[in-house]
């Protein structure tokens, strides 16, 4: 038992060592490149569709302190309710950066929920496709507060490239800084409250074809 906790305990602490490594590249490669970098032009994500197929959408605000924590960039967070009365609302995030040259990168889900007192009962990977997309693996979790549950959908999206891992996010943006001379990348993050009684797997049933409407639009404002 002492010899196959040592062991895991020893790939912990190479993951550690590889991904602070990694982050560490990722920061001194950007400054390096990042005095000519190109900064494409978009609209802003206050003007993302309202209205996705059958849901509808409402404008949530973003309190100043989480906008200081987050940094420079461009925010949308959206409750989109349904047609059906019966059904819940589901709520919509994107964090878009123009550039993360400079440290303001992207925070996971993974960090921000529990620190909000919701605690992950559920986490794994499903993949998720569009018309026109190929299939890319996303964050699934299931958070919970009490009686409360959620279902938490999220991935990272850059140049028409959905990622689940924010290490491979990482590798990717160093590759697109040494190929396109670009930093700019988004977090998407869609959740919606499950019913009493619901599981896991009918309210991701209920979530997916409105994610499948947003990833349709997403290159609009997250540019290519």
């Amino acid at each position: 038992m002492l010899g196959l906790a040592g062991t895991k305990g020893g790939r912990l602490k190479l993951r550690f060592v590889s991904a602070a490594v990694l982050i560490g590249l990722t920061a001194i490669l950007l400054q390096a490149r990042g005095r000519n970098e190109i900064i494409p032009e978009r609209p802003p994500l206050h003007s993302f569709p309202a209205q996705l197929g059958t849901w509808t959408g409402v404008d949530m605000p973003i309190d100043q302190e989480q906008l200081d924590l987050l940094g420079p960039g461009d925010f949308l967070l959206r409750d989109y309710s349904p047609q059906a009365d019966t059904d819940p609302a589901v709520n919509l995030y994107i964090a878009y950066f123009p550039s993360q040259r400079a440290g303001d990168t992207i925070h996971s889900p993974k960090n921000c929920l529990p620190g909000a007192g919701w605690l992950p009962i559920e986490n794994d990977r499903i993949s998720m496709s569009a018309p026109g997309h190929v299939p890319f693996p996303v964050n699934r979790y299931v958070i919970a507060k009490g009686e409360s549950r959620l279902l938490v959908l999220y991935w990272y999206w850059a140049h028409d490239r959905g990622v689940a891992s924010e290490y491979w996010a990482k590798y990717y943006l160093v590759a697109d800084a040494i190929r396109m001379n670009r930093s700019d990348g988004a977090l998407v993050r869609i959740m919606t409250s499950m019913l009493p009684g619901e599981d896991s797997a009918t309210a991701q049933q209920r979530l997916m074809p409105f994610s499948s409407k947003v990833i349709s639009v997403l290159d609009e404002y997250i540019p290519r």
